[in-house]
C-alpha cells in the first residue's frame, strides 16, 4: 500500500519521506522529516516504524494496513506522542469495506474482546477472600 501512494505523491510532485525494513540511514529520512518544512509526508511500515522513532513534527497519522495486532499500530501512533510534541496529533484508519483489512479489523477486535475477557475479575470473589485464602493461593 506504502508503494501506491508513493507512486501518486511522485506523480504529484509532493515531498515525501519512506521509512521501511529495507531503508537505508533511517536517521537521515526522520531528520528530513523533522527538519524539512517543505517534507510534510513521511511513509512508514509499521514494522520499521513502531520502535526508535520520535515524530514530533507529525500531526496526522494514517493507517492503511492494519496489523492483527492491535498493539503493533498503536506502538507506531505513539511515535508521534512524544517528549517535544506541541501539536494535537490525530490518528485515522483508513479502511474499505469488504476487503482483507476490514476483516483483519474484526479480528483486532475478536483480539480485544478475549483479553478483556480473560483480564476481567470478579470483584465479588476477591473481596469475599480472606488474607489467609490469598496466602493459600500464592503459596
Amino acid at each position: 500500500m506504502l508503494d501506491l501512494i508513493k507512486k501518486e505523491l511522485e506523480h504529484k510532485q509532493i515531498p515525501f519521506e519512506y521509512l521501511s525494513g529495507k531503508t537505508t540511514n533511517r536517521e537521515k529520512r526522520v531528520e528530513s522529516f523533522q527538519q524539512n518544512d517543505n517534507v510534510r509526508v513521511f511513509l512508514i511500515s509499521l514494522k520499521a516504524g513502531g520502535t526508535g522513532l520520535n515524530l514530533t513534527q507529525a500531526d496526522y497519522v494514517y493507517l492503511v494496513d492494519p496489523w492483527w495486532n492491535p498493539a503493533v499500530e498503536n506502538q507506531a501512533i505513539d511515535r508521534c506522542y512524544r517528549i517535544g510534541q506541541k501539536k494535537n496529533v490525530v490518528a485515522i484508519r483508513l479502511i474499505c469495506p469488504d476487503t482483507i483489512e476490514e476483516k483483519i479489523m474484526k479480528l483486532q477486535e475478536t483480539k480485544k474482546e478475549l483479553v478483556n475477557d480473560i483480564i476481567q475479575t470478579d470483584t465479588s470473589l476477591l473481596k469475599s477472600l480472606s488474607k489467609a485464602d490469598l496466602i493459600e493461593l500464592f503459596s
